[in-house]
């Protein structure tokens, strides 16, 4: 089904590799097109809770776009390229929208557009090899994939051009230290820690999680008070559905809860 794409599925969780060690997981037209129907895949499965995005190879996550194939393509093809479907802005735009929660497992070079998608997930775990920029700028370009959106909303506005100005690159532990990633964890550890966290995440209630992270999404992008509005009307649904009853019974009588996402 895919060639430059791994989708596995396994206790609730769904781990998606793209898989091209080769080109240090270049992002090229195929792959994204492949990466689109995993993500379709994977929401239509109700038995998978939680997603896992990671590179082949202990090496590169994902190193951008594929340069060739950007230096012989004219103004007005990037143009058409980037309001498609298929262009950065609107595949990320999907990942940062999906319905299930998406976590970035990044192991080693996590550059340009590779950044870009580990920004659009909802957090992001490294392997200390990890090395992070936006080099655009050295190639006479800029990010084009959100990276001048995403960026400032996680370092800050000053810290996102320092990076974007320079083309930079910078390693786990800075990263780290300023909020690009949530937790850096020893290379071996990465999978362990990643699939770890998405089991945690995948035992808790779908409905609850889905609205969660909508509600966030929205804090972004509007003023306080529309915000805690979304929060209400969100809580109430949560307030209406069986997960919320079957998880305090089950706080009540001391068990696990069983959550349907219903």
């Amino acid at each position: 089904m895919f060639k430059n794409v791994i989708l596995e599925k396994a206790e609730g969780i769904a781990k998606i590799t793209i898989n091209r060690p080769e080109s240090r997981n270049a992002l090229d037209i195929e792959t994204r097109k492949e990466l689109l129907v995993a993500l379709d895949d994977v929401e239509k499965d109700e038995s998978v809770r939680a997603v896992v995005i990671t590179g082949a190879g202990n090496k590169t996550f994902v190193s951008g776009a594929d340069i060739k194939v950007l230096s012989e393509m004219s103004f007005k093809q990037i143009m058409e390229f980037s309001e498609s479907s298929l262009g950065g802005q609107t595949l990320y735009k999907r990942i940062e929208d999906f319905s299930k929660p998406v976590i970035a497992a990044i192991n080693g070079f996590c550059l340009g557009g590779g950044l870009e998608l580990a920004m659009a997930c909802d957090f992001r775990i490294a392997a200390e090899n990890a090395k992070f920029g936006q080099p655009e700028v050295n190639l006479g370009i800029m990010p084009g994939a959100g990276g001048t959106q995403r960026l400032p909303r996680l370092v800050g506005p000053g810290m996102a051009k320092l990076l974007c100005f320079t083309g930079n690159i910078i390693d786990a532990k800075e990263a780290e230290r300023i909020g690009l990633v949530e937790k850096v964890v020893p290379t071996e550890k990465l999978e362990e820690v990643a699939m770890g966290l998405a089991k945690t995440i995948a035992s808790k209630s779908p409905l609850a999680l889905r609205l969660i992270k909508r509600a966030i999404n929205v804090a972004m992008n509007t003023p306080l008070d529309a915000g805690l509005r979304f929060e209400s009307q969100a809580l109430g649904v949560c307030f209406a559905s069986e997960d919320k009853a079957e998880g305090m019974k089950a706080f009540l009588e001391r068990r696990k809860p069983e959550f349907r996402g219903r």
